[in-house]
């Protein structure tokens, strides 16, 4: 990250930090270490976010936007420093859970030669890191890659995306629409259909406040 120029590193539940090791390994970048965020779960991780992409070693095919790194990299610097985005990276052995994925509005996925698809996360993070300094460097010398979508209002956090699908989650089980031990399968295809959208905070006030209006009796 510091060889890239990246300094804002947030740490979800690491199993032992500080660590001797850590440092050790950091080769001189423990001062990124020492201004790590540490958060107990994403959604505390990435709450002030209004742009999410989560790493996967797997396409998913029809689930998720899928960026190669160069493409993911040129849409994030291209929302900057308007925006708030974050790269989310799964833990090696197992990578992003679904429920991690459902808080991703795409996924980046690296292209590796299909005999031989094996990439630790260290030099995943290195590609991405990589791709992230190309593109800002693209963008100084010249005009933006890309435009990100025109909105009225700031685009919505993943704090606030998350407030409103809890909201709306709650109007359904009691409508009977969903049922409390239903499939997560459900929940996870609604939380992509807003996510696609890209709301800003405006639109998730009109459908907080329509949720709520159901509820009450004329």
């Amino acid at each position: 990250m510091k060889t890239m120029g990246l300094h804002d590193l947030a740490l979800v539940a690491p199993k032992a930090f500080p660590h001797a090791d850590a440092t050790a390994r950091a080769a001189g970048a423990d001062d990124l270490l020492v201004s790590a965020r540490i958060s107990e779960d994403l959604n505390s991780a990435i709450a002030d976010c209004q742009y999410v992409v989560g790493a996967s070693a797997r396409t998913r095919a029809g689930r998720w936007p899928i960026l190669d790194p160069r493409t993911a990299a040129e849409t994030i610097v291209a929302r900057l420093p308007a925006e708030q985005c974050a790269i989310v990276m799964g833990p090696e052995q197992s990578g992003l859970t679904n429920a991690d994925l459902a808080r991703c509005h795409a996924l980046v996925n690296i292209p590796t030669a299909p005999e031989y698809r094996s990439l630790n996360i260290a030099m995943a993070v290195q590609v991405l890191c990589y791709e992230l300094r190309m593109a800002a460097l693209a963008r100084a010398s010249s005009e933006p890659l890309s435009q990100p979508a025109h909105h009225e209002a700031p685009p919505a956090t993943a704090e606030e995306i998350e407030g409103f699908q809890v909201q709306l989650e709650n109007a359904l089980v009691e409508s009977g629409f969903l049922h409390p031990s239903h499939p997560t399968e459900l929940k996870r295809k609604l939380r992509r259909l807003f996510l696609r959208a890209g709301l800003d905070r405006k639109e998730i006030n009109i459908l907080r406040g329509a949720i709520a209006s159901l509820g009450k009796k004329p």
